[in-house]
């Protein structure tokens, strides 16, 4: 090994678990207001609330792997909807824990990024969501869900290797308001969805044939988690 290579291995870890700057007060807002902008309005939700399906998927398949069940693929669908598709016994608590992780994902990464992003870890939070997507991409058994999470790395990629630190800081901080405000979103829609009498084998329902808990109390769980991130992960960028 050169003393180039020696040189830029410890710097490169160093980036890596070290802190940076919290960005100024005004960049926070407008991350803020930017995820905002990305979440109510319906015709620019339905783009990037493609986003967040990745999130929901990507919930799916890791606890799949963490409770020890085979994780055989994962397709997105361009009506953002997707599907993680697992071998293993086809109940207790692995199964559960594999159906409650959907639309729970989204929020609690918020909630984890928004740890991260207090303790001033930009860099370690961009490479941990680009390694998160690299691995996926290895799932995925669709064209447009390989474009859809190709894409989104890449753009993560760009930013961790090109940006300065000031736009590296308002790209993380509106990721994880966006993954805040967009994780509460989606349990409304299927609220909604069900009491129009539609979306019979949502992961609510599966969960509630799996448990035998009613599915509404499994979207309020969905609420809780969102609504419960959305308050503590908000507070804490907001303290930065």
């Amino acid at each position: 090994m050169d003393s180039t290579a020696a040189t830029a291995l410890p710097d490169l870890w160093d980036r890596l678990v070290g802190t940076q700057p919290d960005p100024d007060l005004w960049v926070v807002i407008a991350t803020l207001v930017a995820a905002l902008a990305a979440v109510v309005p319906p015709s620019v939700w339905r783009v990037a609330r493609n986003a967040i399906t990745i999130a929901h998927e990507g919930g799916h398949g890791l606890v799949a792997l963490v409770t020890g069940r085979r994780l055989t693929g994962i397709r997105l669908h361009s009506d953002t909807s997707g599907l993680t598709v697992s071998r293993g016994k086809p109940t207790g608590p692995g199964m559960i824990l594999t159906a409650a992780a959907g639309y729970t994902a989204p929020p609690l990464l918020g909630l984890g990024g928004a740890a991260l992003l207090a303790a001033g870890h930009i860099t370690l939070l961009l490479w941990a969501a680009t390694a998160l997507l690299v691995a996926m991409l290895l799932m995925i058994r669709n064209a447009y869900g390989a474009l859809t999470v190709i894409v989104t790395g890449a753009a993560f990629l760009l930013v961790s290797w090109l940006a300065g630190p000031q736009v590296q800081a308002a790209f993380a901080y509106a990721v994880v308001w966006f993954l805040l405000f967009g994780g509460v979103r989606p349990a409304f829609e299927l609220q909604v969805k069900r009491a129009r009498g539609g979306a019979g084998d949502s992961d609510a329902d599966q969960l509630s044939r799996l448990t035998h808990v009613p599915a509404g109390l499994w979207l309020f769980l969905f609420h809780a988690v969102s609504l419960c991130s959305l308050f503590i992960g908000g507070s804490r960028l907001l303290e930065g």
